[in-house]
């Protein structure tokens, strides 16, 4: 069988929960719980039996968990499903807003606080930048998505945003387009981002904490087209529901101690493209996983401007405004999925024998058993 994060988690998780019981943070420990158990008897399921051959066969409950690799692709399609009431017919972009390096060690250790502001910081930027007339002159609409990992699991916590190519104007009844190939100016938008943040932060007492030099260095910022709003969906979709780590892209573990055995797994390196190798001790690759599990209840899939929960009426005025005569229905195509080498896909219903290509029978539920956490 493939390897998959969770018989890492049962061969190391005990070792692991015990060695750092003191710091171990309940977010923490509840994936770990999650991720062990998905799909197992423990959470419960069906039992389906072959009306031909008389082949049994076990479907397991799915733990739900948002840091699980085997449950977000359904979750991600639902998502998806939902996002066709925000399309607007015209060019949108990408504009992502990265933290400094200086500043991850703190985010790390003040995770709620930090994100937090980071996606006020970077909103606020981006909406007042747009504003002035010689950009955009109006009130833009962003959804947001924390991300907070490179592809070798290490800690890089940024924001993704997909805007429509335009804006509403102050009078409320017109709109803005900006240029095709440009949205907002990436110096100016960094600058400001880092002065909204900086100007937030002085409001809590971590601001002792920062070196001066964070505060004179430029933070990056980047923009760019994505095409229309079908095309901004389907790149977006990989960072909404996606975990740090895919089952896909675990190779090997090693017999060993929690800090001897070698757990390998590939990623695709982001200057050339190709494929890559890394290889942690159970111990490192646990910890640097679980960097990224995100607080309990922190909401990591924010909207802003027109996209905000309260000011939905101005985006359906504004598709009235630019839609074609007579309004088509806005769908979302069947293309636009999440890249099966990104994310798991999950287990098809038990329709069909795999053995012999009969109907499977419903046979009976099993219940979750009762158990304590590790």
């Amino acid at each position: 069988m493939a390897l998959e994060l969770a018989d890492i988690f049962q061969q190391f998780g005990p070792a692991y929960r015990q060695k750092y019981a003191g710091n171990l943070l309940p977010s923490h420990r509840r994936a770990m719980h999650a991720i062990q158990r998905c799909r197992t008897e423990t959470l419960g399921g069906q039992v389906y039996t072959c009306s031909a051959c008389g082949e049994t066969r076990y479907s397991y409950h799915s733990c739900r968990d948002r840091h699980c690799p085997k449950c977000q692709h359904a979750q991600t399609q639902e998502w998806l499903a939902l996002q066709q009431d925000l399309l607007l017919p015209v060019p949108y972009f990408l504009l992502t807003f990265t933290l400094p390096a200086e500043l991850r060690q703190l985010a790390s250790s003040n995770q709620k606080l930090i994100y937090s502001l980071l996606f006020r910081a970077s909103a606020q930027a981006a909406q007042r930048l747009a504003r002035d007339p010689r950009f955009v002159g109006g009130q833009i609409g962003l959804v947001g998505v924390l991300h907070t990992w490179t592809r070798n699991l290490l800690y890089h916590p940024h924001v993704h945003y997909l805007a429509p190519g335009g804006g509403l104007g102050l009078d409320g009844l017109t709109w803005h387009p900006a240029c095709k190939r440009f949205f907002l100016p990436v110096k100016a938008l960094s600058m400001l981002f880092r002065a909204t943040f900086q100007r937030a932060l002085k409001k809590t007492a971590l601001y002792a904490n920062v070196p001066a030099k964070v505060w004179r260095k430029n933070w990056v910022v980047h923009c760019k087209a994505v095409g229309n709003g079908q095309a901004a969906l389907k790149y977006l979709a990989p960072y909404i529901q996606r975990v740090a780590l895919s089952n896909r892209r675990l190779l090997s573990l090693s017999q060993g101690s929690l800090e001897n055995a070698q757990v390998t797994f590939q990623y695709r390196a982001s200057d050339t493209g190709q494929l890559k190798r890394c290889s942690l001790s159970a111990e490192k690759f646990i910890q640097r996983f679980l960097q990224h599990v995100l607080p309990r209840g922190f909401v990591k899939v924010r909207y802003y401007g027109f996209f905000g929960a309260t000011r939905r009426p101005r985006l359906a005025f504004l598709q009235r405004l630019l839609a074609p005569t007579p309004s088509p229905e806005i769908s979302i195509p069947e293309q636009v999925t999440v890249d099966p080498k990104i994310t798991d896909d999950p287990i098809p219903p038990l329709t069909r024998c795999p053995k012999c290509g009969s109907t499977m029978v419903f046979l009976q539920t099993l219940f979750p058993r009762l158990c304590r956490s590790p």
